[in-house]
């Protein structure tokens, strides 16, 4: 059985030279240059969407697996036995082989899992083609919108169960852009569907606010 510290993993980067190596340190200067979020996850002029997403599936995934290890010595199979989101939300594993149905599970063993699931689709090159000559599947934008559904999982179990410790290794700002930033993305592409977003609903109604 997995522990939450083995949740952590090197990041996925993109060859250098490449179209979404390119693509990724363009998404990356825009955020370091404090450009609105809005703006910030538009497509760029003449680039392909699917390449965007790409690169933003992989850079969500690396950002989120650091966020969590941030917090996985106090994430436990005694802590968190069950991967919620309060008393509300509770998340079930499938993937299909292994869990063919529904399954509950701990949180820590559950996010460990989904790493797993979300780095072996990544790296898999019938969904992310990294020869630009291939196209990508048809199904792109649904694996896309699968894997970004499922990240957001992590993203309500750590606020709603480990925000405490978020606070107090002074990281909750980050967080917050982080997940300001995956909100803008999943919004303007429609890679998330409005109800699984609602654990998180009145949270990234006042992060995306106007500023007065």
């Amino acid at each position: 059985m997995r522990t939450s510290l083995q949740t952590f993993r090197p990041r996925k980067r993109f060859a250098p030279g490449t179209v979404r190596y390119k693509l990724q340190k363009c998404a990356q200067a825009s955020l370091h240059s404090g450009v609105d979020f809005r703006l910030a996850v538009q497509l760029p002029p003449e680039e392909n969407l699917n390449d965007w997403i790409a690169v933003h599936v992989v850079d969500f995934f690396n950002r989120i697996n650091l966020l969590y290890g941030t917090v996985s010595q106090q994430c436990t199979e005694e802590t968190c036995p069950r991967m919620s989101g309060g008393s509300k939300y509770e998340y079930l594993w499938q993937d299909g082989v292994t869990y063919k149905k529904p399954t509950r599970l701990p949180a820590p063993i559950y996010i460990g899992l989904l790493m797993d699931w979300v780095e072996n689709k990544i790296n898999d090159q019938q969904y992310f083609p990294v020869d630009p000559a291939v196209p990508f599947p048809n199904e792109f934008h649904s694996i896309c919108s699968k894997i970004l559904t499922r990240l957001f999982r992590v993203f309500v179990h750590v606020y709603t169960h480990h925000f405490d410790t978020l606070v107090n290794i002074g990281g909750e700002a980050h967080v917050n852009s982080c997940l300001k930033h995956f909100y803008y993305f999943v919004t303007e592409y429609g890679l998330v569907a409005a109800r699984e977003l609602q654990p998180l609903k009145e949270l990234t109604r006042r992060l995306t606010a106007p500023v007065k």
